[in-house]
C-alpha cells in the first residue's frame, strides 16, 4: 500500500516540477524575435538589443582586425553600424512604441558599453596576433 502511495507522491511532485518549469522557464522562440504582435517587457527587449550589439561588436572587431584597419574613424563608424542595426530592429521590425521603453535614448543605450569592449578587444587580439 505505501508503494502506491509513494507512486502518486512522486508523480504528482513530478507533474508540480514541470508545471514550475514551463511557468517559469519558458522557451525563447526563436520566431518572437521578428514577430511585431509580440508583447515584450523591458527586460526581455534590453537582452535582446545587448546581445544584438554583442555580436555585431564581434563581428565588427573581427573583421576590423583582420582587414587590417587602424584610426579612431573606425569605432565612429562601429558606433554609427552598431547603432542603426539596434534602431532598425526595433523601430522597424519589432514596430514597438519606445516610450513605453524609456524612449530612443534608453534602446539605443542598451548594450552599449558592453559592446564597445568587446569590440575594441577583438580588433585589437586580431589586430595584434595577425600582423605582428
Amino acid at each position: 500500500m505505501k508503494e502506491g502511495k509513494s507512486g502518486k507522491q512522486n508523480q504528482q511532485q513530478q507533474q508540480q516540477l514541470q508545471q514550475h518549469q514551463k511557468d517559469h522557464l519558458s522557451p525563447f522562440k526563436l520566431a518572437k524575435l521578428l514577430d511585431p504582435e509580440a508583447s515584450w517587457d523591458k527586460d526581455q527587449l534590453g537582452d535582446v538589443l545587448h546581445w544584438i550589439r554583442q555580436v555585431v561588436a564581434l563581428v565588427c572587431g573581427l573583421l576590423w582586425g583582420a582587414i587590417p584597419l587602424v584610426g579612431g574613424i573606425w569605432i565612429v563608424l562601429f558606433l554609427a553600424i552598431s547603432s542603426g542595426i539596434v534602431y532598425g530592429y526595433y523601430a522597424m521590425i519589432l514596430k514597438i512604441d519606445e516610450e513605453e521603453y524609456g524612449g530612443h535614448g534608453a534602446l539605443l543605450q542598451e548594450g552599449l558599453f558592453a559592446s564597445v569592449t568587446l569590440f575594441l578587444l577583438a580588433w585589437i587580439l586580431v589586430y595584434s596576433l595577425a600582423h605582428f
